[in-house]
């Protein structure tokens, strides 16, 4: 290169040295700030991938856990339910001629045998229950 001045280069040493002059650290108290800001920002940062980690880590968990077997059939089957009784104005000797529903009794036959349509039927009384220890 050529030792020719080059007028561009002289007006920028010119302001560096100029800026060198002016230039002032910055307050403590600034660049205090500044490193308390960034330290929570990290902080925040650090803190939600850690419940992002965890969150993510549990709900894998929670799917790769086993789940509770289905429950199991019995290995018994149920006997059938007990006979209901005869009412007490019926004889043994006579066939039940329809199964009554549970808990209600039919009315009594006629002479020729049929319940007549309009006789109403009834419910039995319920036995009063009683507690131990009552007087």
């Amino acid at each position: 290169m050529s030792d020719t001045p080059d007028p561009l280069r002289s007006l920028f040493q010119q302001a560096g040295q100029d800026g060198v002059r002016r230039a002032r650290p910055a307050p403590v108290a600034y660049v205090a700030e500044r490193g308390r800001r960034t330290h929570r920002r990290r902080l925040a940062v650090a803190v939600a991938g850690l419940c992002l980690v965890a969150g993510t880590g549990g709900a894998a968990a929670l799917t790769l856990l086993p789940q509770a077997p289905a429950p199991a059939p019995p290995a018994v089957v149920p006997s059938p339910a007990p006979p209901v009784p005869l009412p007490q104005d019926r004889s043994p000797s006579q066939g039940p001629t329809e199964g009554p529903s549970p808990g209600w009794t039919s009315p009594p036959p006629t002479t020729d045998g049929s319940t007549p349509p309009d006789a109403p039927t009834t419910r039995p009384p319920t036995p009063a229950r009683t507690t131990p220890g009552a007087a």
